[in-house]
């Protein structure tokens, strides 16, 4: 019966394992020291070893005739070893027994002692698909398990594995293995299995195994069943990237800013029931084939995965556009992606990127009416400037002053008797309002208009006096008006129960209040292009 290449060219010793030099030297010098630790943990991507010495491993530390930290492969232990006919080795599959009952199915069996070598071996491949409670039920035995138990753990996405377990283990990460230690692994199997591999066919074998040894011995396989020559050229009819011109048509129509041609080109691949998402995910690639050629035009060839016909034509796309365009398109591409995760209609979420990209949709605020915007600063510079400034009789500037301004919040026909001399009040003896906020509060019911001028305001209590400091100069213009200052008597009478003679002042200079309307006015314009750049 024919066996997988990949199965039948698995590593069987550490001496086979390549481009994980450090990780096998290690495990080979405890095993010669018998320094074995009690759980392992091997993490790294798919098709690096992890698996693979994980069983070398389990083999090593119970054959009968060990060679400088390798397996025998010739001692009964190592055979059945290899055949799954050895019981002190367990491998078990997380992805599918993942529960709390498996693992404690484990934890019972682990007491047992086992029967042929020296050590009972548990092999938990793909770790981090566990759930919660079967990580909680592995965890006691892994911390204290019977000197006779040792764990093996392999997984592909290390955050997924609690600390706990982590901490409790020896980890040893797996690179992606070189492009040139696939390509020369491949070369020797090829060598072996009487197939005629070329050297540029190995390369890309090896580029598009994307450093996993599995991934390239399997493109091997299927590429001895559709070529006697497996080249370049047959690796990429196997590989299924040929004939992806469409994708570089629309490419060049986004360069060229051709809308039209790349909407064209969609609904063709589309009507043909092609996966638009699968078509972002192809431009997003390709995309990045010319952000490198951009980036590292002498490197680029090296970095990339694509035919000598198809570089040609990345390397032309890539002249029409500088890489911040690039780039910029990348982004567009991989948002696009995102959001087609979440659309209702995936053809028209890619569309409208497609539209963004070739530049039909203006992204500068060209057309924003700033008009009414600069008539108002007009205005309120013109009222700033109007406010009388006081020089001293000897022609001398002086600093500016607060300006103080005195008011009853009484009706007309009510007169307000002072309590107390204001002319021997002392500072001291002015309470802060603790209610001012709930003053304030009652003031926007009754007058909202004119509220929002005391906002971040404070106040203070003497007698039946109420001393208001203000940071907004207009809410002294505002004040002078009585049926503002009316409705600020009764929102203070209606929180504090009683009337009181109110004295205003503000906290700002006239330079000091103009420099903060030209922050406010500076903000509410941008906000304004903002909203106007969203709304486009």
């Amino acid at each position: 019966m024919y066996k997988a290449l990949y199965r039948k060219w698995r590593p069987m010793t550490f001496d086979d394992v390549i481009s994980q030099e450090y990780t096998t030297e290690a495990l080979k010098n405890q095993i010669i020291s018998g320094k074995t630790a009690h759980a392992y943990l091997f993490t790294g991507s798919r098709g690096t070893g992890k698996t693979t010495c994980a069983r070398i491993l389990a083999k090593a530390v119970n054959c009968r005739n060990m060679k400088n930290g390798n397996p025998c492969l010739e001692c009964d232990i190592c055979r059945d070893a290899d055949s799954g006919a050895l019981t002190d080795i367990v491998e078990i599959d997380a992805a599918s027994n993942n529960g709390v009952d498996n693992i404690r199915d484990l934890r019972d069996a682990a007491v047992y002692t086992p029967e042929r070598g020296a050590y009972k071996i548990y092999i938990i491949d793909e770790v981090h698909m566990l759930s919660a409670g079967a990580f909680n039920a592995l965890l006691k035995i892994m911390e204290e398990p019977p000197p006779y138990v040792k764990f093996i753990l392999a997984t592909t996405e290390i955050h997924k594995v609690p600390a706990t377990i982590v901490s409790r283990c020896q980890r040893y990460d797996f690179r992606r293995i070189k492009a040139e230690d696939i390509a020369k692994r491949i070369s020797y199997i090829a060598q072996q299995e009487d197939l005629q591999l070329t050297d540029d066919g190995a390369a890309m074998i090896a580029k598009l195994a994307d450093g996993g040894m599995r991934d390239a011995v399997s493109l091997l396989d299927q590429c001895s069943v559709c070529a006697e020559v497996i080249n370049a050229e047959a690796v990429s009819n196997a590989a299924g990237i040929a004939g992806r011109d469409y994708l570089y048509d629309i490419l060049d129509a986004i360069s060229d800013a051709d809308t039209p041609k790349a909407l064209s080109l969609t609904a063709s691949l589309y009507d043909m029931s092609k996966d638009l998402t699968r078509l972002c995910e192809e431009l997003i690639t390709q995309l990045r084939n010319v952000m490198l050629i951009k980036a590292s035009p002498e490197t680029a060839d090296k970095l990339i995965v694509c035919m000598p016909d198809e570089l040609e034509r990345l390397r032309a796309i890539a002249e029409k556009s500088d890489l911040s365009a690039v780039m910029d398109r990348l982004s567009a591409l991989q948002e696009c992606r995102e959001h087609m995760q979440r659309a209702m209609n995936k053809r028209v979420e890619f569309e409208m990127s497609l539209i963004k990209l070739c530049g039909n949709v203006k992204n500068t605020p060209e057309s924003i009416d700033n008009s009414e915007i600069y008539d108002k600063i007009k205005q309120l510079e013109n009222k700033i400037n109007s406010v009388p400034r006081a020089v001293p009789a000897n022609g001398q500037q002086m600093t500016e002053q607060p300006e103080v301004l005195e008011a009853s919040a009484a009706p007309a026909d009510e007169k307000i008797v002072p309590t107390i001399d204001i002319k021997k009040l002392k500072p001291e003896d002015i309470i802060p309002c603790e209610r001012w906020n709930e003053v304030l509060d009652e003031f926007k019911k009754i007058n909202p208009a004119v509220a929002g001028s005391l906002d971040g305001s404070v106040a203070g209590t003497a007698g039946n006096y109420i001393f208001i400091t203000a940071q907004n100069r207009f809410f002294m213009e505002l004040f002078k008006v009585k049926e503002n200052a009316a409705a600020l008597g009764t929102a203070i009478s209606n929180v504090l129960g009683m009337r009181f003679i109110i004295k205003a002042r503000c906290a700002t200079t006239v330079t000091e209040q103009k420099n903060l309307a030209e922050q406010l006015i500076k903000k509410a314009m941008e906000n304004k292009i903002e909203t106007a750049v969203e709304n486009q």
